[in-house]
This record gives structure tokens, C-alpha cells and sequence, in this order.
């Protein structure tokens, strides 16, 4: 048995589609390959068990018959009964869902037959591209005149008992970017692809193949992608995940395409963000595992899905799982207006802790003060192992977060407290190069350097730290700035930007 599934988006309410689809005597109106039709023994066309008989236009009968009708899940099966073709028990579905970005509507048409070995392929290709995809391309054309030019019904009407059939089309219309056919191998679209490791010149545009969807994948259009630091340590090399050719990126929201067969709990049109590897995500689309998948409540928006996903789920894992932050302890935090640094020091504090901030200028040690920071240190003109011992009274911090690496690490050690926990989680200012473990004795350090993908690489571990994250979100003890955006096209503007350690928040691509 074959199976097929196609999909669209088309650019217009889901009202406005669904009211042309729903009649099942309708097709004659807006399907290039159908010429006339009617409903046998004149009944409702909506009416299950209805059979249509048509004609199409190089005069092949049809008949078909209605299965299933939801208005509530704008929806219809039907079945072929008669056909000149040997598409033998055929049975087909249409769904419609709204897409909230935009106001469009996702359109899926899928089937299942048994065709002759031999005809195999010269079958599926008429299924998939004169029946299905025609339409597509006929209801988007009309819908677009329609709603563009805000012309009278396009629909037929009766007049003295006979049908009159709507004037002649308009000159095709170039089939708009957004219309798109989900799962058919071979779709293109355009990613950011590093063919070596390097500076930001390396991260190029251009345009890709898109694998077949696997079975426990969903396809997602991206709408919002986020730009982080780990994807700079992927373009140059120091992290693995990513191997030339390749594209970076493990963070975006988006709206899901198509679905694979084996997928359930989410369906065509779901607004969805993900934050894990595999890399991959500055791309206008791509395939994903489902179970890695995060589906958005209506509260939360792209932009803030892509900019502070990944970034919460980091802050997360570093104080509930690594530096296990009570209230009484004291943290310093460096970096404290970057996206992470901005995320612990209003979640630390909501934990109860202690928050000593650092920051490179006096607009970044505003902004943190505004977060709530209870002392912030400007290292640029400041020893700031020796402020934090004077602010603790000799005492030292508890935990440190240290994003930055070979500038701060010997201070972040001499700003510790006895049996304190430095965690070093980036190196914004470069490797920390070698050191002798047994100077950590005079303290009794903990240290740790915690990989993203070990906290976050199976819908268990994931889940764990989105809800956490979300809650905090929805209660504003956390809140993210908007984000600076660049095109897909500027990804190596944007790496440059994080890189310039004068940017404060987070920043994400536009596809």
C-alpha cells in the first residue's frame, strides 16, 4: 500500500478555506483538472455518504464518496469508487489547521492506495502533483485574488437552474514563497553552511536539499532562530558537535510542516521551539526528532522561545543541578549582562541567594542593577576577587559562574570561599589554558565545566529544565529583553556582535 501526505500553507483564513473545501460538490469550481460535477440523487453535498460524479477535463468519469465531515476539526475523508486509473481502494483525508503566525492556514491532503507494481511511480506522481499540488496552487491563486483585490465570490451560482460557472481565471499568479509542499523529497531551502572551521566569513548562505521526513519526525518552518555562544565554539572548531560541511545553530521556534507517521501529540500547524543538538537550525526549515520538540503556549512568542530557550534551560541546569543555589549562599555571577548572565542573576536572587554581578562598563552594571543584582562590580577599573572578599567580609562566594574564561578564571578562584564551586560554563575571552589541580586543595574547590548536550539530550532531562524555566517565565521572576535580530543572511554579523563582548541580552536570526 502506498501512502501519501502533502501540505500547504496557504495565505489565508482558515474560515476562508475551509468554506470553499467543505462542499464536496465544490471542486469543479476551483480544481484545474475538474470539470463539472454532481451530487447523485441531488442530495446535500455535505450529507456523509454522499457520492459526487465528475467529469475532468480530458473527459475521464469519476465517482467518489464522502466518508467523514467535521466542521469543528474542518476536516473530510472520502473514498474512490469508480476511476479510469487502477488506484484501487483508495481513501483520502483533508485537514485543515489555523496558523496563528500570520493568519494562514496549514492544509494537509494525504491518502492511501494499492497500485499495480507497475504503475507505481506514474501514479504516486499523478496523485502528488496533478491532484494534490495542482490544488494547492489553484486554491492559494484564488484565495490571493480574493483577498488581495477584494473581488466579488469566485464560488459558482445557480440561475434558472443551471450552473454558471465563474468568469475565466485572471494571468497565473507566481506561486508565493509560502506555499509549501512539506514532505516531498527533494524540497530546497536556504541554510547557513560552514564548509570549514574558521572566523564569522566561513558561516555562507546558500541553498540546501531537504531529507525525506523520517518517521519519528516532525518538519518545522522556522519563524525565530537563536544566535549563542556554543555556535561560535561550532564554527571554529573547539566543539565538535559540528563537523564541515555543516550548519550551526541549536535553538528556533517555529511552526510545524509536516508530521512523520509514527509521530504523536503534535500535528501539522503546532507552534514549536527546540533547544538540543543536533546542530542545525540556521536554516529556513529542517527535520527534526518530535520528542525533542517543545510545544508554545499562546503566552509565549517566537522571538522570546528562540532568544531564551536554550539560555534558560543553561541557567536552569546551572543552578538547580550544578551549583544547587539555596537561599543564604552567596553567588557571583560574571558576564551578568549577557543573555545567560542576565537570566542568573534574576533567578539566583528569586532563589534566595546573594547576587554579586561583574560587568566590562557602566551601561552594562546599570542594566544589572536594574535585574536585581545586590552588588555589581566593574572589573575594567576593579580587582574583583578583592571586592567580593571585602563585600563577604573575607568570607567568599559560594558558587561563581564564570562565562568568560582565561580573563577571569585565577580571580574567580581567589573570589571563592572555602570548599566553594567554581563553575566555568564559556570562555568568551579564550581557552584557561593549563592548570595545576593541586592549587584547588588550598580551598577545597569544586570545579566543574558542564556540557550543554549531557543536560539536555533526552526528553526526560529536557523537559525538566523547560518547565522549570517556563514557570519562572509566566511569574516574571525572569523576564528577557527583546532580542537583536539579524537576517539568516547576517549570521556572521550576528556572531560577530555576541563575540564583541559589548552586547548585552540575546540575539537571534529572521529566516
Amino acid at each position: 500500500m502506498v501512502k501519501i501526505r502533502q501540505s500547504a500553507i496557504i495565505d489565508a483564513p482558515i474560515e476562508a478555506v475551509w468554506d470553499i473545501l467543505r462542499d464536496f460538490n465544490g471542486h469543479d469550481r476551483w480544481h484545474p483538472a475538474v470539470a463539472a460535477s454532481h451530487i447523485e440523487g441531488n442530495g446535500p453535498s455535505t450529507r456523509i455518504g454522499a457520492i459526487r460524479n465528475f467529469r475532468l477535463e480530458d473527459g475521464s468519469m469519476l465517482r467518489e464518496q464522502l466518508l467523514a465531515l467535521s466542521d469543528k476539526h474542518h476536516s473530510f475523508r472520502y473514498c474512490l469508487l469508480e476511476a479510469p486509473i487502477p488506484l484501487m481502494n483508495y481513501v483520502a483525508e483533508v485537514h485543515l489547521k489555523p496558523v496563528t503566525d500570520g493568519n494562514a492556514t496549514f492544509w494537509q491532503w494525504s491518502s492511501s492506495f494499492d497500485p499495480p507494481l507497475r504503475r507505481r511511480d506514474e501514479l504516486v506522481r499523478l496523485v502528488t502533483q496533478d491532484i494534490y499540488q495542482a490544488g494547492f496552487a489553484a486554491i492559494q491563486q484564488m484565495l490571493r485574488r480574493r483577498w488581495t483585490n477584494n473581488g466579488p465570490s469566485f464560488g459558482a451560482v445557480e440561475s434558472a437552474g443551471h450552473r454558471v460557472m465563474p468568469a475565466p481565471p485572471v494571468p497565473p499568479i507566481p506561486e508565493p514563497p509560502i506555499l509549501r509542499h512539506a514532505i516531498a523529497s527533494g524540497d530546497m531551502t536556504r541554510a547557513v553552511v560552514i564548509d570549514q572551521y574558521g572566523g564569522p566569513d566561513v558561516l555562507q548562505i546558500r541553498e540546501v536539499v531537504l531529507p525525506p521526513l523520517a518517521p519519528d519526525e516532525v518538519r518545522i518552518r522556522h519563524t525565530a532562530i537563536g544566535v549563542n555562544y556554543i555556535d561560535v565554539y561550532c564554527r571554529t572548531g573547539f566543539f565538535t558537535l559540528l563537523t564541515p560541511p555543516g550548519t550551526p545553530g541549536m535553538e528556533a521556534a517555529g511552526v510545524v510542516e509536516a508530521v512523520g507517521r509514527n509521530v504523536a501529540g503534535l500535528d501539522v500547524g503546532d507552534r514549536v521551539a527546540y533547544a538540543c543538538p543536533p546542530v542545525g537550525a540556521y536554516c529556513q526549515r529542517r527535520n527534526m526528532n518530535a520528542d525533542l520538540m517543545i510545544r508554545l503556549s499562546n503566552d509565549i512568542s517566537d522571538e522570546i522561545a528562540a532568544a531564551g530557550l536554550l539560555k534558560g534551560i543553561t541557567a536552569s541546569f546551572l543552578l538547580q543541578d550544578i551549583g544547587r543555589v539555596e537561599p543564604g549562599m552567596t553567588v557571583l555571577i560574571h558576564a551578568a549582562a549577557g543573555g545567560v548572565g542576565q537570566l542568573l542573576v534574576q533567578w539566583a536572587r528569586h532563589l534566595g541567594a546573594t547576587v554579586i554581578a561583574t560587568t566590562s562598563n557602566e551601561d552594562k552594571a546599570r542594566l544589572v542593577r536594574t535585574l536585581g543584582a545586590h552588588h555589581v562590580i566593574n572589573y575594567s577599573h576593579t580587582n574583583f576577587s578583592d571586592a567580593v572578599m571585602d563585600l563577604t567580609r573575607g568570607r567568599g562566594a559560594d558558587v561563581v559562574y564564570d562565562a568568560v574564561g582565561r580573563d577571569t578564571l585565577a580571580g574567580s578562584i581567589a573570589a571563592l570561599a572555602i570548599r566553594g564551586h567554581l563553575i566555568s560554563f564559556g570562555q568568551a575571552s579564550g581557552p584557561i589554558g593549563e592548570w595545576d589541580i593541586d592549587k584547588f586543595a588550598t580551598k577545597s574547590i569544586t570545579f566543574s565545566r558542564p556540557n550543554y548536550g549531557h543536560y539536555s539530550d533526552t526528553p526526560e532531562k529536557l523537559s525538566k529544565h523547560v518547565r522549570s524555566f517556563f514557570q519562572v517565565l509566566r511569574q516574571g521572576t525572569v523576564q528577557i529583553a527583546p532580542p537583536t535580530r539579524f537576517r539568516l543572511d547576517q549570521a556572521a554579523d550576528a556572531h560577530r556582535h555576541i563575540a564583541s563582548r559589548q552586547s548585552t541580552g540575546s540575539t537571534i536570526l529572521l529566516p
